[in-house]
């Protein structure tokens, strides 16, 4: 049930705007050269190249020594205050000699600084590389009218406090909760195993002595034949009455039995729905109450889960247009952009539960929330339940979310084994077999499914939508090849973006970049790699204006010119060029600077 054609893989763009081929004598000229070969995305050929998963030998980012950087405690230092007594570690590696450092720091890449003019300060002082435009002499300029507008009112929430920190670390955090938790799951789990094997048992028992009473062959479902077919008599009624009764009075034993060995539960409600159920007089009646309490999919909430004063707001699912969390691309600033164009839902990128309950701050910012989030989830997976119910302890306590996603699907390695609407193997090579998310959909219900895969156009949400019983739409890799899809949906038409268009919401990403991960060097440097993953996707988009047809996700389009050079630019699958547009936004790279995307090329 997709509305791909899988044969039609060559993107159908208007004949004006392909660039002719030029045949090539021999097999030698075709190959490639040398310069292409260095701005290739992918990795050194081998042998046998793995052609799905990441780039797993991209160049890391060096950091410089501690004894070249200045100490963060003097940072923000405003003109007249003193150097003595900021930093409280005695044997502190850094720099503290703020003159030394702007002697030595390298020339500024711009002359406004974004967080300054947004925020009346900039947080990385005498080491933002826009610093000229808030340092004054030995000291940081300071907005105080702007300024106290968000120095208690930050725009980004769910940052870890210190104090949480340290105790995660030395293990001193108080997980009693957790463990209550988990001991009362483990309990429940026991006593449903224990009242299925004592049901199964009474099952055989039963059968043993209709075969010992010989009351007729046992068929496959436990019952004589007797049992099993209806004639209208009487006696046959009566037989059916008292079968259907028996196996309930045992029932509510087992249940009594189960209620003085278990903990906090409600069994008197359960008893006494048992005992609400009234003699089945029709065999066929009998058989579909039998097929009803053997269901598979959710049980309803209520039977599950008591409520409490903890209990978050209730999220209305239905027809929500939701970013998908994103490893690596699904950043906080990528978030803020698919938020303008309007998406509903959004979700933080993928966190380790075993990471986050050791504090370091690199996991943990995969959780942050920005303001404009109205509707944010955290994404967290792992392996062992306990270490998942002390996660979830922690980010209850300690961070502001709507909801908690536990990622089941990822085809990383070390994650992989759960359900996807796509295999490990297969990843994004095949269109999403969108039958079966309708199947799991239908099954889940009422408890609302989103489903996800091949979605690039408003016409493809729209038919997804029509034909499948799915609660919503979560877009993962269209987004990221056009984050304006959410603003199509909403409008229901294309949006022919133009190229300045599209400059300037690199522009925006840019400084929120700036605003996540720093204004300093390695700010400056982690916002271009993220900018630069980006654009090996962003690439793969097809102005509307250019295409006869409206693009699919698994087309891949022939060499062709924009509308203008920057057009032809941002069309470009060369790193080089996806390198000089960051040098438009973020000055020079250094000299020695080397990019590979981490996800390759052929994911289609």
């Amino acid at each position: 049930m997709s509305n791909i054609d899988i044969t039609d893989v060559v993107a159908h763009i208007k004949q004006e705007f392909i660039i002719p081929v030029e045949p090539r004598a021999d097999k030698q000229e075709a190959a490639l050269t040398t310069s292409e070969r260095d701005s290739s995305t992918d990795e050194p050929l081998k042998k046998k190249q793995k052609l799905t998963g990441t780039n797993k030998k991209r160049p890391k980012l060096i950091k410089a020594p501690k004894s070249s950087k200045l100490c963060r405690a003097v940072w923000c230092l405003r003109a007249g205050e003193e150097v003595s007594g900021k930093c409280t570690f005695p044997k502190c590696d850094f720099m503290h000699d703020v003159a030394a450092f702007l002697s030595s720091k390298p020339q500024d890449i711009g002359s406004v600084c974004h967080n300054f003019q947004k925020y009346g300060m900039c947080h990385y002082g005498f080491t933002c590389r826009y610093g000229g435009n808030h340092i004054e002499g030995l000291g940081n300029k300071v907005n105080e009218e702007l300024w106290a507008k968000y120095e208690n009112n930050p725009t980004v929430s769910n940052i870890l406090k210190k104090e949480i920190q340290y105790e995660l670390r030395k293990r001193q955090y108080d997980f009693n909760r957790a463990k209550q938790a988990y001991c009362k799951a483990q309990s429940e789990v026991a006593k449903n195993s224990t009242m299925e094997i004592n049901t199964n048992r009474e099952k055989n028992q039963k059968r043993t002595s209709a075969i010992e009473k010989g009351e007729g062959k046992i068929d496959d479902h436990g019952g004589s034949d007797e049992q099993n077919s209806f004639n209208g008599s009487h006696d046959h009624t009566e037989n059916s009455e008292t079968d259907s009764l028996a196996p309930e009075t045992e029932h509510r034993n087992c249940l009594g039995n189960a209620e003085d060995k278990a903990e906090s539960m409600n069994a008197e409600e359960t008893i006494t729905e048992a005992a609400d159920v009234k003699p089945v007089a029709d065999v066929s009646q009998k058989q579909e109450t039998q097929i009803k309490d053997n269901n598979l999919g959710p049980a309803p909430e209520e039977d599950l889960i008591k409520l409490n004063s903890r209990e978050k707001k209730k999220i209305e699912w239905r027809d929500k247009t939701y970013l998908a969390p994103l490893t690596t691309l699904g950043n906080l600033p990528f978030r803020r952009i698919c938020k303008q164009y309007g998406v509903d839902i959004t979700c933080g990128e993928m966190a380790l539960a075993s990471c986050l309950l050791q504090g370091p701050p690199s996991e943990w910012a995969l959780v942050k929330r920005h303001e404009s989030e109205d509707c944010f989830g955290i994404q967290v997976c792992g392996s062992n339940a306990e270490s998942m119910v002390k996660c979830a302890q922690v980010l209850e306590e300690n961070t502001d979310a709507d909801f908690i996603d536990i990622n089941m699907g990822c085809p990383i390695d070390l994650i992989y084994k759960q359900l996807h609407g796509r295999s490990k193997e297969q990843r994004y090579l095949k269109i999403a077999d969108w039958d079966y998310i309708n199947e799991c959909a239908m099954v889940a219900d009422p408890m609302p499914l989103f489903g996800n895969g091949d979605v690039l156009s408003f016409e493809d949400y729209s038919y997804h939508r029509q034909h499948s019983k799915v609660a919503g739409i979560m877009i993962g890799r269209g987004a990221l090849i056009k984050p304006w899809i959410f603003k199509e949906i909403k409008e229901q038409r294309h949006w022919d973006i133009s190229s300045s268009e599209r400059f300037d919401m690199l522009k925006n990403y840019v400084n929120y970049g700036l605003e996540h991960w720093g204004s300093d060097t390695e700010g400056i440097e982690k916002t271009r790699r993220f900018l630069l993953e980006w654009l090996s996707f962003l690439h793969r988009y097809i102005p509307v204006g250019l295409l006869e047809q409206t693009q699919k996700i698994n087309q891949r389009p022939l060499a062709y010119y924009g509308r203008n050079d920057l057009e032809t630019m941002m069309a470009s699958r060369s790193v080089s060029d996806w390198i000089k547009i960051s040098e438009r936004l973020l000055g020079p790279t250094p000299s020695d600077f080397v990019f590979l995307p981490k996800h390759k090329a052929n994911s289609y």
